[in-house]
């Protein structure tokens, strides 16, 4: 199977996107932004209908602007709202899903751009493999030097605000690596299951971990362990790669989730045995 040069660029992507899922998913749950990275999906269809109207032949390139300044104006608008953020989030991603879906739906050609519901991770080049690497190195150097930082803005936004922490440069900074993760995934994930690879691994690794630690690295071996397995898996099985990726990682979830609930009961019955 590996012998194919597009299995090999495949397992090359899965390594490099996994992780950052990984990553990434672990502060999102922790933050509950899963609104968040799932409204940034749903914009890339207005960032690559801006990029027609323009006339700009790379949709990525306007995928990913348009993806940044959605991020950072959602942030705007959360911090200074009343509103619930997930009311907003909900708002936001409606209003660009139906500008995205109105522009490429003209004249019917919204079929030339139904495979980014789904991905094809199989049609991934070497050059932008090195670009996921690129974005690898930059989002890990930001883990390393702002993840503490990052951490404490989430539990307790004035509390960090107090010790010097600039908490807003922080969200917005997270923001940007989400939007660019999202973004430059999409095409071979889709935009129907990627908040799933974001969201799963994390809340698996959740159910097991007892630091945070144990967090991130749980997160990003179930990560890739979905990524690996559903890929292969796929080849054998002629099924579309992203959804049977994201099927390893529900059932890894649910695996994860009937352990800790096991353990919460046997908790339970040894504290109630003592009294």
């Amino acid at each position: 199977m590996l012998e194919y040069g597009f299995m090999q660029n495949a397992v090359l992507a899965i390594l490099i996107i996994t992780p950052l899922f990984g990553m990434l998913g672990t502060v999102i749950v922790n933050r509950k932004m899963a609104f968040f990275s799932d409204a940034l999906g749903h914009s890339a269809l207005t960032g690559i209908a801006i990029g027609i109207v323009l006339g700009i032949t790379d949709t990525t390139l306007s995928m990913i602007v348009f993806a940044v300044l959605f991020a950072l104006l959602l942030n705007y608008i959360s911090s200074k709202s009343n509103a619930s953020a997930d009311t907003i989030i909900s708002v936001f991603s409606s209003c660009s899903v139906a500008v995205g879906l109105a522009i490429l739906s003209q004249g019917g050609n919204f079929s030339k751009y139904s495979s980014l519901l789904v991905g094809d991770i199989l049609s991934i080049t070497r050059k932008e493999i090195v670009y996921l690497l690129l974005l690898f190195a930059a989002t890990l150097i930001f883990f390393v030097v702002c993840f503490n930082r990052l951490n404490a803005a989430g539990i307790h936004r004035t509390l960090a605000a107090s010790r010097h922490i600039p908490v807003r440069l922080m969200e917005n900074l997270f923001a940007v690596f989400v939007a660019l993760v999202v973004t430059l995934s999409i095409k071979w994930v889709g935009i129907l299951i990627i908040n799933a690879l974001l969201i799963l691994p994390a809340a698996a690794s959740r159910n097991l971990s007892e630091n945070m630690r144990e967090y991130h690295f749980f997160s990003v071996l179930f990560s890739l362990f979905s990524g690996i397995t559903g890929l292969f898996t796929s080849y054998y099985t002629n099924v579309a790669t992203g959804p049977m990726i994201v099927i390893f990682a529900s059932v890894l979830y649910f695996s994860t989730y009937l352990y800790h609930w096991r353990g919460q009961k046997s908790a339970k019955r040894e504290r109630n045995t003592h009294k």
